[in-house]
């Protein structure tokens, strides 16, 4: 009977583990998903300020970016690899290489704030190059294609 109450009690601490990993391991994907989500509207916008010669949203839109480029390698924890996520096992294959892309994009965002904020169209123009390039690298280094 002990027995019956210890194997019943250890086998609900385990899914109870269990449980709470799948559920971390899925708020840190929701959460990446978010990020990426507010990083890509902030290029949209930053692309059509850009057309328009809003030098001015360029520049806040840019500095958006350079926040959340600080969030992204820590939105990736082990463990996060499974579930509904494009991410691709590179991510934690090659740690370093991700953060050198984040690290990128916020001085590629910087650069582009720096350039709109200065009003030099051609600058600014080559700047939002840099960060797409940045942007398409990255992703087609750790981003699985869409099923």
């Amino acid at each position: 009977m002990i027995r019956t109450i210890i194997a019943g009690a250890l086998f609900g601490f385990m899914t109870l583990i269990a449980s709470a990993q799948v559920f971390a391991q899925a708020d840190a994907i929701g959460e990446r998903q978010k990020l990426m989500k507010r990083q890509n509207a902030d290029a949209k916008a930053i692309k059509s300020a850009v057309d328009a010669k809003d030098f001015a949203t360029v520049e806040t839109k840019a500095k958006d970016l350079i926040g959340t480029s600080e969030k992204i390698v820590g939105l990736f924890p082990k463990g996060s690899d499974t579930g509904k996520t494009r991410a691709k096992p590179e991510i934690w294959q090659k740690p370093d290489d991700f953060a050198k892309y984040a690290k990128s994009l916020g001085k590629a965002a910087d650069e582009l704030a720096a350039a709109a904020k200065a009003g030099n169209e051609a600058d600014v123009n080559v700047k939002v190059k840099a960060l797409g390039a940045v942007c398409s690298s990255c992703h087609k280094e750790f981003r699985a294609a869409k099923n």
